[in-house]
């Protein structure tokens, strides 16, 4: 079931890949899979990474309702669940882009695994359709054609520690890489807060009586994870060929730059709300520079009261002159 419906569909689309591209070579076109897959799952990457910045800001708001509720659990998932409605916050939307992601890693390790210990099941395990392509026919006829390097500067097959005769430093490098992706790619999401509490604080003051409190626990949980990850990384796919590291890598540094675009994307947006009220602030400015404006800068409403007095003395004054100048002609001509 696994493999028909997860490993196969995998393996097929990156032995399409290779089949069309020019030059045939394995490494390029697993680089070319990484990237398609990233950007099919770029909904759901959108979508996760909105979710994670709304958590992020409503903390403030959830070490308030910690404080109120003082222990009281009940109160507490209460108050928590109306906050996340109110937001529009599903804490639970993050898991199916971590599925997804395992899902293929696994489908896509079992794939290449098979390629490296029996390269000929480019042509066995392709469907009808990949295998009536020129490229698989050549290879159905002559299997050493085929180009397992990434360039033909990497043996993709090899790992990092599993060779005979020591590191694989080519291996090595993309490994190394892929963990250093890893690190940036979680540090963008959890930046550092002033004075953050470490876990090993944490533990310490709670072993003294005080009660931890729960957003600076999760804080620490996910500045611990920041290193954590990469360590993970480092030490799964060293033992593994280099195939796999070189997914990891590539699918970091594209992560990577979908989440800038994303949190660039909102300080724009934020960029533009400033501009519009600092625009707004500009015209009331330019208000004081009318000598009316400047008797009433309380309210709307008084500075139209003020005008309007003002307008109404102006036309007093103006139809008192016309009298006054109409009279001294009739007084001329009597006399």
């Amino acid at each position: 079931m696994f493999t028909t419906f997860i490993v196969k569909p995998i393996f097929n689309l990156l032995v399409f890949i290779y089949a069309i591209i020019p030059g045939h070579n394995f490494g390029l076109a697993l680089i070319i899979f990484t990237v398609l897959i990233r950007f099919l799952m770029w909904p759901l990457v959108k979508k996760q990474l909105k979710q994670t910045k709304l958590m992020r800001k409503i903390q403030p708001e959830i070490k308030k309702i910690k404080a109120q509720t003082k222990g009281n659990k009940q109160q507490e998932s209460q108050l928590l669940m109306s906050l996340y409605k109110e937001q529009g916050i599903n804490p639970l939307s993050t898991f199916p882009i971590l599925i997804i992601q395992l899902v293929i890693l696994l489908g896509l390790y079992s794939g290449l695994n098979g390629v490296i210990h029996n390269p000929h099941n480019l042509v066995t395990f392709t469907y009808p359709f990949i295998k009536n392509l020129s490229w698989i026919k050549t290879l159905s006829g002559n299997i050493h054609l085929f180009d397992d390097t990434l360039l033909g500067i990497v043996n993709l097959g090899k790992s990092a520690l599993g060779s005979k005769s020591g590191i694989y430093w080519p291996a090595m490098i993309i490994v190394f890489g892929s963990a250093v992706a890893q690190y940036y790619q979680s540090k963008q999401l959890i930046p550092s807060a002033k004075n953050q509490k470490s876990i090993k604080t944490i533990l310490k003051e709670a072993s003294s009586g005080k009660q931890a409190d729960q957003s600076e626990v999760n804080a620490a949980v996910s500045k611990t994870t920041r290193y954590l990850l990469p360590v993970m990384i480092f030490i799964f796919t060293v033992d593994l060929a280099s195939a796999l590291s070189l997914y990891w890598l590539v699918s970091g540094l594209v992560a990577y730059g979908q989440q800038a675009y994303i949190l660039r994307e909102d300080e724009e947006e934020m960029e533009e709300i400033g501009d519009e009220s600092n625009k707004k602030t500009k015209k009331t400015k330019d208000l004081s520079k009318i000598p009316e404006a400047q008797l009433v800068e309380v309210s709307p409403k008084s500075t139209i009261k003020k005008t309007t007095t003002t307008k109404k003395s102006i036309d007093t004054k103006l139809k008192n002159k016309n009298n006054w100048q109409k009279n001294s002609k009739k007084k001329r001509k009597r006399s």
